[in-house]
């Protein structure tokens, strides 16, 4: 018995710094119960997880709180179908659940721990009243807040199968990721829903939503079928608003690749974020449904984020332009099928001064390592990892771009990938090396400055056109131009920026009056064009 305690003692402390890299979770069941007469949820959660080789250590996050605070509190850990169901032990401090085997496992060994809790959720899990004033439950997990109700690895990287099996009051109607299993109801006025997904996903759009709601199936696309979940007091307006799902789902479909899950709901909830991505089940905000069909836009974000970001999903939030910056900027190339390229280019320009001016004044890159994860929702995230894809798309062309774009998906769907991944898919499909271009774009954490200053040559019949890069780093960028001459006619011409200050001159029959820089919207740098006096 000593020696068994001894061998706690080292395990507990030298090895649950690395208890999380431990494990590799393959399932989640949670069995919630939810009620009327107060906030308090009863949960039983049975986790499935390979605990690799040489390790006796596996940690889960849950928030844990105070008495005096909302949080969770266990009441029982079991490992059953082990050989240490009576010889392990747990621990829930500081908000990570702990449990000790007491020898570490000589090859991967499946485990299945089953945790039974209770509590108010802090965060995670929204218990509120609706606009229309009704009681609702709406999981809003992103970035790490599934621990806040739910025992997991709160960690994009960990991708884990899930299910819900929630009793809630009959009144409630209960959505979730997945297929719905079963429905049914139960003694003193209660009802079981289970929804099962069987595909991994990581814990940010893991989620549930329980209300009372009007539901309008819309259609099918390529075998998934779609649905509106909206408050009854609004139904008519909702389901108007959300019909545009079902041509942007066959849209991405034929773009992107393959649908990787067996439903789409969107559904009308009390998320904090205009719209979340959750797999298979979106959350949009509240005031979405206006009856006016003004979030096609929105709704083509969050269903781009069903590939990238749930099913192609980022290693860790510091490559989260992976999944914001291709929502962003899928959502553009969606509109400009639609609407024309000048719908494109608009929003590119919009987009492009936001850019400038957040790294200006904040002086970060895209890829940023911040643990303040709500701080990564910002321009660089999403506008300027939309412009480095749509600058990839302007150099590539448009069918090297999409030809790696469905490469990218088909190699990590299901999986997680990081910046370094999508580069040697791109570099794979141009034929040639694009580590400046994602060096420049993604780390460094400036813009270009351009000073262009042109001239006219008469006596040599050309245009001297001078720029100037006036930024701390150099970069490397193709740059078009548009030359109207005397005659009223264009010349359009392409040159390659690259040093700190260099001179073009371009043949020309008649004085040049006017030059348009980056005319057709290709590049993001901020512009001074002036004539030389």
């Amino acid at each position: 018995m000593k020696k068994f305690c001894i061998a706690f003692s080292f395990l507990f402390l030298f090895a649950t710094a690395q208890a999380q890299k431990n494990i590799d979770v393959v399932n989640y069941s949670y069995q919630l119960d939810l009620n009327d007469v107060d906030d308090t949820i009863y949960g039983r959660a049975t986790i499935t997880y390979i605990l690799k080789k040489g390790n006796a250590v596996a940690e889960f996050d849950l928030f844990k709180g105070s008495v005096s605070e909302k949080g969770m509190s266990i009441s029982n850990v079991t490992l059953p179908k082990t050989n240490f169901e009576s010889t392990f032990k747990y621990s829930h401090n500081k908000n990570k659940v702990t449990i000790f085997i007491p020898e570490r496992v000589s090859k991967d060994e499946l485990f299945q721990a089953v945790i039974q809790y209770k509590g108010i959720p802090a965060d995670g899990l929204i218990i509120d009243k609706n606009k229309y004033g009704h009681r609702t439950f709406f999981g809003d997990n992103w970035p790490n807040r599934a621990h806040h109700w739910l025992p997991c690895v709160d960690d994009p990287a960990d991708k884990a199968s899930v299910e819900f099996i929630i009793t809630a009051p009959t009144h409630y109607q209960v959505v979730a990721n997945g297929v719905l299993i079963e429905e049914t109801n139960l003694p003193n006025n209660s009802k079981l829903t289970h929804w099962r997904e069987d595909v991994p996903l990581p814990t940010k759009v893991m989620v549930i939503g329980a209300a009372d709601f009007a539901v309008n199936n819309i259609g099918d696309v390529s075998c998934i079928p779609i649905s509106s979940w909206v408050y009854p007091e609004n139904k008519q307006e909702g389901f108007y608003d959300y019909a545009p799902a079902k041509e942007i789902l066959a849209w991405y479909i034929s773009y992107i690749g393959p649908y990787a899950y067996k439903k789409l709901a969107n559904v009308q909830s009390k998320t904090m974020f205009g719209g979340m991505e959750n797999a298979s089940a979106i959350f949009y905000y509240e005031n979405s449904v206006t009856g006016q069909k003004k979030e096609e836009a929105l709704i083509a974000h969050e269903l781009v984020h069903q590939w990238f970001g749930n099913s192609a999903t980022e290693k860790s939030f510091a490559h989260l332009w992976l999944s914001e910056g291709f929502a962003t900027y899928l959502t553009h190339v969606f509109i400009e099928s639609k609407y024309g390229t000048d719908s494109l280019n608009k929003r590119m320009q919009k987009e492009r001064d936001e850019v400038l001016e957040f790294v200006r004044t904040t002086k970060r890159p895209v890829i940023d390592s911040t643990t303040d994860y709500m701080s990564l929702l910002n321009a660089n995230s999403y506008q300027k990892g939309g412009w480095v894809l749509h600058m990839l798309r302007r150099e590539l062309g448009d069918s090297i771009f999409k030809k790696a774009i469905k490469e990218y998906y088909a190699t990590y769907a299901g999986k997680n990938a990081e910046t370094k991944d999508l580069q040697k898919v791109f570099e794979k499909n141009a034929g040639k090396n694009l580590e400046p271009f994602f060096k420049q774009w993604l780390f460094a954490n400036e813009n270009p400055k351009l000073k262009i200053t042109w001239k006219n040559l008469p006596k040599e019949k050309k245009i001297a056109i001078t720029i100037e890069q006036s930024q701390n780093k150099l970069f490397d960028f193709p740059l078009e131009l548009l030359l109207t001459t005397g005659l009223r006619k264009n010349k359009e011409v392409k040159i390659r920026v690259s040093k700190k200050n260099e001179t073009f001159s371009f043949s020309i029959n008649e004085p040049l009056l006017q030059l348009d820089v980056d005319y057709k919207t290709s590049l993001l740098a901020e512009f001074s064009v002036n004539q030389a006096k």
